[in-house]
């Protein structure tokens, strides 16, 4: 049995590749994996790392602007899909997979398009509630179509019935227990928790209000716990500026990473966050109450639609980042401590969204198109 997985460019399209092919290995032990991406992006890293072969194809994508330097981008860019095709033909042949699967963004177009041009089966997986154009045009003939929110299924031309699969999450994430978790990171027993996270690389919208909120709680009973990435470095100083000057105490928790993320999400009454398909899988499978603040930066804006499949089950209230505020914030911690109870329905109602299964579900339907 032979599979290839097309993945690339973010952590969101490579990690839940990662777990549905160490699903498939740990169910068949003789299955070849092999996985393709570009060599200049992490996949280059991650994949040999986790312990798979890895290919690589010479291929980018395009530039939303017509600045000069992305012009020039884009004209390489368009370099390169004259000769993808002929590389992808000669990883296909070689390697001869029974099945190939994409899991979104440019990589997977060439990949599995070439693929079905070889009479290959294919499966397609999208992680967001509003599809990549890659998954869009690729949905027509995958003989599989994945998804993590049927919502998706509104803006694609499948030519199968999809299938809801969700997004693997993190096997720590789901086997963290709130309790432990307060008692593993000394927080007070009955003290309200607040994670707030921008990702690795942070967001400064969320950064800048956060360095207002947390100096307007001090001295009261409430734990903030807040990862302000690689961009935000000047948090430290700003919170100083404000007074804030033990950044961790059984009260506040302030770093750049949160490498220890299971327990402090567990710990948490509220996560305000970014709306990556990644982040919000987490959060609906620990069942929090969030505050999201999509990014308006991503292409076709799919972090607000991943947001408002949660608020229109109450299961999270969305903010965009030009009416992102300190007072804003301020005022749902605020409602936080006067009715926790709320919150605790709200958190109620992301799990009950929660798919917690996701890479055997993805792993099932791999399997079938490969028997």
């Amino acid at each position: 049995m032979k599979i290839l997985f097309a993945a690339g460019g973010t952590g969101g399209h490579i990690n839940p590749a990662l777990a549905a092919a160490k699903e498939v290995k740990n169910r068949c032990p003789d299955a070849e994996i092999l996985f393709v991406g570009t060599k200049d992006k992490m996949e280059s890293t991650l994949v040999p790392k986790a312990g798979f072969d890895f290919a690589s194809i010479n291929i980018s994508g395009f530039q939303r602007s017509f600045a000069p330097a992305d012009v020039v981008y884009n004209l390489r860019t368009l370099r390169r899909l004259l000769f993808v095709t002929g590389q992808c033909k000669k990883i296909l042949r070689e390697f001869q997979p029974d099945v190939a699967v994409g899991f979104g963004g440019y990589v997977s177009g060439p990949v599995i398009r070439t693929a079905h041009k070889m009479g290959i089966k294919t499966a397609i997986h999208e992680q967001n509630a509003f599809p990549g154009k890659t998954n869009i045009a690729l949905s027509k003939y995958a003989d599989a179509v994945m998804l993590t929110n049927m919502r998706a299924a509104e803006n694609m031309r499948c030519g199968v019935a999809p299938v809801l699969t969700g997004l693997p999450v993190r096997s720590e994430l789901l086997t963290a227990d709130k309790a432990s978790a307060r008692e593993k990171l000394h927080i007070p027993s009955g003290c309200p928790v607040v994670l707030s996270t921008g990702g690795s690389l942070g967001a400064e919208s969320i950064n800048n209000a956060m360095c207002e909120v947390i100096p307007y709680f001090a001295g009261q009973d409430i734990c903030f716990i807040f990862g302000y990435g690689q961009l935000g470095r000047f948090v430290p100083d700003k919170l100083r500026e404000k007074g804030v000057t033990d950044l961790d105490t059984p009260h506040l928790r302030v770093s750049e990473y949160i490498y220890d993320m299971a327990a402090c999400m567990a710990a948490a009454d509220l996560v305000i966050s970014r709306a990556g398909a990644s982040s919000l899988a987490e959060i609906q499978a620990m069942g929090k109450a969030s505050v999201l603040v999509p990014s308006p930066y991503v292409s076709e804006n799919h972090q607000y639609h991943n947001a408002m499949a949660l608020a229109q089950n109450d299961a999270a209230r969305v903010i965009e980042q030009k009416d992102l505020s300190s007072d804003v914030l301020i005022g749902i911690v605020n409602e936080l401590l006067a009715e926790p109870e709320r919150f605790a329905a709200m958190g109620q109602n992301a799990r009950n969204m929660a798919v917690i299964d996701a890479e055997k579900k993805i792993a099932d339907i791999i399997l079938s198109l490969v028997s």
